[in-house]
């Protein structure tokens, strides 16, 4: 049994003894008269004149996942909200044509059905889902993963039993994707380091060629250090804050001390840097995260940014007066519409690098978003091909 199959081992025993259970309890509770059919609905209000029994409505209520009650005529009568956001139940329905054609072979037929489901989450609740997870909003639905449980309670109500595992299968593609794309990083400096150990073995030295091998390996060294750096900065990001005292940190000082650590870096592709702002904004802050995170979006600026251009930083106070934004703001390449929906996830590359950014790996915007998460503050993007961008980090005001 893999890593992955444990967790959805136990969650299955689990569902199917919880499944066991309601059904006793709705027997049970159908056999002492205290369910009247009538007024078995999901969503209570003044006209139901009756409940589940007490037994079935306390597992039910305690359940982890998702449960769903159907009626003789597919009418979903008791519901867990997250079933909508799923996408198996709208309107009081069972929307998914296998859940529902599993139903009706588990009320003519008896038995259980166990069976693995993928569906996407309603255009309505994806914009909440995304906020959750302080993504970028999406056109596109989410996928969800679920492990589904199908019985028949008696002639007239079938249960549903829903177990989400989107979070594990996500997480086990981010971390199967971090290790293929660390992999891939690491090719290129052994590749170049082989080529050049075989030059040198051969004897016949060519010092052209030897030089042009040198300069590969300086070239994958200087990119594998890039990467172990961000991978650190990374991991440095993901380190919890805890407000203190000891950790008030003066939001426009901050970020005027790492660009003026930058300045060199502009100068030398001549963009200009400016900085502004509220210094009396005060933030929380530990291990430099913030200044970690503005460095990526300064750094990203620049690399965007044409010969002559300018990259403005800001710190201002939010709308709502709780929290402080800084944005970076450049006028360079922008960003493609279908392409901002990634630039936050871990090495994503968009198509349009240049000299200056060639050497990245793409966790700059990743460093940059753990640190928001970590302060549990926000970013944003604003982007248009042409039109340049403006990335806007959120975080919370110093308690």
């Amino acid at each position: 049994m893999t890593l992955m199959s444990i967790p959805v081992a136990v969650a299955l025993v689990a569902a199917a003894v919880l499944f066991v259970a309601i059904v006793v309890a709705l027997v049970l509770g159908m056999a002492t008269g205290r369910v009247r059919i009538a007024g078995f609905r999901g969503h209570s209000s003044a006209d139901d004149g009756d409940d589940l029994p007490d037994e079935a409505a306390t597992l039910l209520s305690m359940m982890p996942g998702v449960s769903i009650v159907v009626d003789a005529n597919d009418e979903v009568v008791r519901s867990s909200p997250d079933a909508y956001r799923l996408g198996v139940v709208a309107d009081d329905a069972i929307v998914d044509r296998t859940v529902l054609d599993a139903v009706h072979e588990a009320r003519r037929s008896g038995g259980k059905r166990l069976f693995d489901l993928t569906t996407t989450t309603p255009q309505r609740y994806v914009a909440e889902a995304n906020r959750a997870e302080h993504v970028e909003s999406r056109t596109s639905s989410r996928p969800n993963w679920l492990k589904v449980t199908v019985g028949r309670i008696d002639d007239r109500f079938v249960i549903v039993l829903v177990n989400d595992v989107s979070d594990a299968i996500r997480f086990a593609q981010v971390r199967d994707a971090f290790i293929i794309n660390v992999s891939e990083q690491l090719l290129g400096p052994t590749e170049a380091l082989g080529k050049l150990a075989d030059e040198l073995e051969k004897g016949e030295l060519d010092g052209q060629q030897i030089a042009r091998d040198a300069r590969q390996v300086r070239s994958s060294c200087d990119k594998l250090n890039h990467m172990v750096s961000d991978l650190l900065l990374l991991i440095r990001a993901q380190e919890p804050i805890t407000p203190s005292s000891a950790n008030r940190l003066p939001l426009l000082d901050q970020v005027r001390e790492t660009v003026e650590r930058l300045q060199p870096q502009a100068d030398r592709f001549g963009v200009g840097l400016t900085v502004s702002g509220d210094a009396d904004l005060v933030v929380n802050d530990e291990g430099g995260q913030i200044d970690s995170a503005v460095t990526k979006l300064v750094e990203n600026a620049i690399g965007y940014s044409p010969e002559g251009g300018a990259v403005g930083v800001s710190v201002t106070r939010s709308k709502g007066g709780d929290s402080a934004v800084i944005r970076v703001i450049d006028h360079g390449a922008g960003i493609d519409k279908k392409a901002q929906s990634r630039i936050f996830e871990r090495f994503y590359r968009g198509a349009d690098q240049n000299a200056r950014t060639a050497d990245g790996v793409g966790l700059g915007l990743a460093i940059a978003k753990h640190v928001a998460l970590t302060h549990h503050g926000d970013i944003t993007v604003w982007s248009a091909p042409g039109q340049g961008s403006t990335f806007s980090l959120t975080l919370p005001l110093a308690q």
